[in-house]
């Protein structure tokens, strides 16, 4: 990356640059290959942040379908952890999820699960025995997600999907392509995929079309991958072991001030079980930090103290760092020492993420705008106007301490209390454009793209090398953006 004019005396954040465009040979975004190629099998650079708001298992497993990775947080139980990693493993890689009801659920408890848009469904069916496979029997049809919006709270799923019984053969299936011409086909918006007799996944025309666009990332034995995050107190070491043993794909050490004796002693412990996969370590600002924890075993740095939409740290303590900076420095320390970076926290427009990446990052780590989505945990909720959101919160708020610390004596807990930071409970509303993780990524991963192609950049190193960014005014940031209305 170069400077368009004198570089600058003061750090950056995102706001404050823009990129200028390039003579430029790549005459498509379809062109373009995102893969940051860290060392993980991603394929797009988006990580989804170790939050409990945001990453579960079941965003994990829609991310990395569509080329991202998910970070499992630390807060979880070893045990559910263990149990998150092997789910997802399970999950198809070439039909989504499918979101399976019983006959007796009612449009209100599916309502906590889809909102009523068009393009999701849910499919209604009792697995004989009990069990959690369904075969083409079992399965009484799928109710459409916009139903929900039509029928009352109180009316059973069974009954509304009588005779919306749609499915296709996986082995009948070609190619993406072929897939999306079945769907029309078959005029539906969404079908179940059997195979053997089983249903094994559910396609839709969007995600049909999507698997034309996104290569999936998946790990040797062709399995969705998915990382999971450890502190640095406790036993580090065993429970990466556990980690590993259940098939994770990045283990994340992760805590507020990675710059610290304590992250470097758990570093090592973790490095020493040669697990033969990354090691992402963080969070830290400085070149400093980057040759510290790099040392002593990681082989991606997590970038960012402060600018995350929950985090309350800089208010507090006035600790942290404009974060396009932060990245900058600590993405060209990372490059002479074999690492990379992963840029945490402050993207809140594409532009954001494809800055992130102009500056050094491999990829870029998202949060609060994950957290709003379908695939997020926890259920939908309604406010008093009607619109739906879900619930966020930092991961070193009151909150969060409760849910870290709930086994400790009251005593012990209010202590801990007194020294938390962070919102403890935020509104995420769902964007009824972009409700939900795909749609998000359909609208970065665009502009990302035509970043790339502005810059003349086909390559996520190429991008590195070849952008070009200037400063802007608080006016010129202003005058970027799209008006909703007429002035």
């Amino acid at each position: 990356m170069e400077f368009y004019g004198a570089e600058p005396d003061v750090d950056l954040t995102y706001s404050d640059v823009f990129l200028v465009p390039r003579r430029s040979a790549v005459a498509s975004r379809l062109e373009v290959d995102l893969s940051p190629r860290d060392g993980s099998a991603a394929t797009i650079p988006l990580v989804s942040a170790n939050m409990n708001s945001v990453t579960g298992p079941r965003l994990a497993a829609t991310l990395a379908r569509r080329g991202g990775l998910g970070v499992l947080p630390q807060d979880m139980p070893l045990q559910e952890l263990d149990a998150a990693i092997r789910w997802v493993k399970d999950q198809p890689v070439l039909w989504d999820t499918p979101v399976v009801l019983p006959p007796e659920a009612t449009v209100a408890e599916a309502s906590r699960l889809l909102p009523a848009i068009d393009g999701h469904g849910i499919v209604v069916a009792a697995a004989s025995g009990g069990g959690s496979r369904f075969a083409h029997d079992d399965i009484l049809g799928i109710v459409p997600a916009a139903r929900l919006g039509t029928a009352l709270p109180d009316a059973r799923l069974g009954d509304l999907a009588r005779g919306r019984t749609a499915s296709i053969d996986a082995d009948d299936v070609e190619s993406a392509r072929h897939a999306f011409d079945l769907i029309v086909a078959a005029g539906a918006e969404t079908l179940c995929v059997l195979h053997h007799g089983f249903l094994v996944g559910t396609l839709s025309r969007r995600s049909a079309l999507r698997s034309t666009l996104y290569r999936p990332a998946v790990d040797a034995s062709g399995r969705l991958i998915v990382a999971a995050a450890v502190g640095i107190n406790g036993d580090v070491q065993a429970k990466a072991r556990a980690l590993v043993a259940a098939g994770v794909d990045v283990l994340v050490v992760d805590t507020a001030h990675g710059h610290q004796e304590g992250m470097l002693r758990a570093l090592r412990s973790v490095s020493d079980l040669g697990a033969q996969i990354p090691i992402a370590a963080g969070n830290i600002v400085t070149a400093e930090g980057v040759h510290d924890l790099v040392s002593a075993g990681a082989t991606i740095l997590k970038v960012g103290v402060g600018p995350g939409a929950m985090c309350t740290t800089r208010m507090m303590t006035a600790v942290g760092r404009p974060q396009f900076s932060a990245v900058l420095e600590t993405a060209q320390a990372a490059r002479m020492m074999g690492a990379h970076v992963w840029a945490d926290g402050g993207v809140r427009y594409p532009r954001d993420v494809a800055l992130a990446l102009a500056a050094g990052a491999a990829s870029v780590m998202v949060g609060s705008w994950f957290a709003g989505t379908i695939e997020a945990p926890g259920e939908l909720l309604t406010d008093d106007a009607g619109r739906v959101y879900k619930e966020s919160w930092g991961m070193a708020s009151t909150k969060a301490v409760h849910e870290r610390f709930g086994g400790l004596d009251p005593y012990d807990l209010a202590r801990k209390e007194l020294f938390a930071e962070g919102i403890s409970s935020s509104k995420i509303y769902l964007d009824p454009q972009r409700p939900g993780l795909e749609d998000l990524l359909d609208m970065i991963t665009s502009g990302v793209r035509s970043s790339f192609t502005y810059t003349g950049a086909a390559t996520v190193p190429e991008f590195h090398e070849r952008a070009r960014v200037g400063l802007q005014s608080a006016a010129g940031y202003d005058e970027g953006k799209a008006l909703p209305t007429s002035w």
